[in-house]
């Protein structure tokens, strides 16, 4: 019984050193590289899962901004929303989106254009009514002013020397403007000789300077 009860005493004393050496090893800071690559690994794998995480975020807006892109071009663009009933409704692909948007901005600057050079037609044909109108004006007053002046009738052969005095200057820029070397050429030139030589303020010019002539040789 002595024997028993001291081995058991120095079982106790071997177990409460036990206890006291692990409470004790682990109130020590580990600084063993596996131990520390352990406890260090989580927080890389949360940065790397944080960054890939924004990135395909940042990706997926990417692709819907250029996605709303394309779908506001088509519901934009006319030419995007026809479609060939024999083969039914279809999804354009990025690539005809884009080159029909371009083809139908050519379009538009070529109508832009036409409508530009439609005012300044228009702007022109103002300008020559303009003129016309200050004409008869001053031909009304000057009527007004003398009314016995309409008594004294021109004869036919004064109103046929005006009416040449008129061609002649006008035949003489036009054979200075025209070439006839073929139809297509001839036309061209017309139009470009009826532009610069047959302008309202151009045509008085001549008339009042024919008229002076005739005058100088009547008087």
């Amino acid at each position: 019984p002595a024997l028993f009860m001291e081995n058991a005493r120095k079982g106790s004393i071997v177990s409460r050193a036990n206890s006291i050496g692990s409470t004790s090893a682990s109130s020590v800071p580990n600084t063993d590289d596996e131990d520390s690559d352990y406890h260090q690994e989580p927080y890389k794998e949360s940065y790397k899962d944080r960054r890939r995480r924004a990135h395909t975020q940042a990706e997926q807006k990417r692709r819907d901004a250029i996605k709303k892109g394309y779908d506001d071009l088509q519901a934009i663009v006319p030419t995007c929303e026809q479609q060939d009933f024999s083969i039914g409704f279809q999804k354009l692909s990025k690539a005809i989106v884009l080159q029909k948007t371009i083809d139908y901005i050519q379009f538009l600057h070529k109508e832009k254009k036409k409508q530009e050079e439609e005012v300044s037609t228009l702007r022109k044909d103002v300008m020559a009514l303009k003129i016309m109108k200050v004409n008869y004006e001053q031909i009304v007053k000057a009527h007004q002013d003398n009314p016995n002046e309409g008594k004294n009738q021109v004869s036919d052969e004064v109103k046929f020397n005006v009416f040449q005095g008129i061609m002649d200057s006008l035949f003489q820029s036009f054979n200075a403007s025209i070439s006839v070397t073929n139809f297509q050429e001839l036309s061209a030139c017309v139009f470009s000789w009826i532009e610069e030589h047959c302008k309202p303020q151009t045509l008085r010019d001549i008339v009042i300077r024919v008229l002076h002539q005739l005058k100088s040789q009547l008087y």
